[in-house]
């Protein structure tokens, strides 16, 4: 019997695949066609329109890096906007800070959501019922839109990259709503790409973001699933101080918050603190 894989679509020129044992669920939503595999290494595999998005080998780095990073260089974020996370990761990460009293998650595609719980139950865990948790099948867009203004302290922003049904959360109009809901110290983190394949992607979101807010930066995590070197996460925010908390700092506020440094695999006080140390080639980027 052949080998099966799965070959991932995101470039025309370049490329990873995946050996996978079997096909688990293939769905054509309203919005996109999604898959769940299960790979011989990396475990579980959720894919958008032939795309990787997440896996289970190596899931914990995204989750950490976008959702810990926002957080705890806020220092104290009580309400939490989450645009996309279908898979629940973010959620769940969201909710190990035991200071944030509310965490909004908007996902546009509803299967993305009953997907994941039935197939990649353990990413998003008990975050589904958390009491503190309110899960919106919608769209973050227009939630953003009609939001109160500076109802937010952060927003997280996990989308796929600007194409297809993720290209409006890369606009001016979200980031200007995006702005208005946060509060005088509030921030937004969003995922741009692998610079090294996708340097257009920080550099255009960059200069959107920085109509809006006065820093505009990007911080650094090394994903193996995205391949490229180092995925850039992007920052904008009202204070730019915030990203330069010392790791003690860093620390204190983590272990304040709960289980955030016992739990973590990649995020650490003194990781975080680096992840704003951006190689030459990915800070020529951002806008001066």
């Amino acid at each position: 019997m052949a080998d099966t894989w799965l070959n991932e679509t995101l470039y025309p020129d370049w490329g990873q695949r995946f050996k996978t044992a079997r096909e688990l669920a293939r769905v054509k939503s309203d919005f996109q066609d999604i898959g769940v595999f299960e790979t011989t290494s990396h475990g579980r595999v959720l894919t958008l329109d032939g795309v990787i998005q997440i896996t289970e080998r190596d899931e914990f780095v995204y989750q950490e890096m976008l959702t810990h990073v926002p957080l705890l260089a806020h220092g104290n974020a009580k309400d939490v906007l989450i645009i996309g996370a279908g898979d629940g990761g973010v959620l769940k990460h969201v909710l190990m800070h035991k200071g944030v009293e509310r965490a909004v998650m908007a996902e546009i595609d509803g299967e993305v959501i009953r997907l994941s719980k039935e197939f990649l139950p353990g990413i998003g865990g008990d975050a589904w019922t958390n009491p503190r948790a309110k899960v919106i099948v919608g769209d973050g867009i227009d939630f953003v839109k009609k939001a109160p203004t500076g109802s937010f302290d952060v927003v997280i922003v996990d989308s796929t990259d600007p194409i297809g049904v993720g290209e409006v959360l890369f606009t001016d109009d979200f980031y200007e709503n995006a702005a208005r809901i946060l509060r005088d110290d509030g921030l937004i983190v969003n995922q741009c790409g692998v610079p090294f394949m996708q340097a257009d992607e920080l550099h255009d979101t960059s200069v959107r973001r920085k109509k809006f807010f006065p820093f505009v930066s990007a911080y650094v995590a090394a994903v193996p699933t995205y391949v490229g070197g180092y995925m850039t996460l992007g920052w904008a925010g009202k204070d730019p101080k915030q990203t330069e908390v010392s790791v003690e700092e860093i620390t204190t506020r983590a272990e304040a918050a709960g289980d955030i440094i016992a739990k973590s695999e990649y995020w650490s006080p003194r990781v975080h603190v680096a992840s704003f140390w951006l190689p030459p080639y990915i800070a020529k980027h951002l806008p001066k």
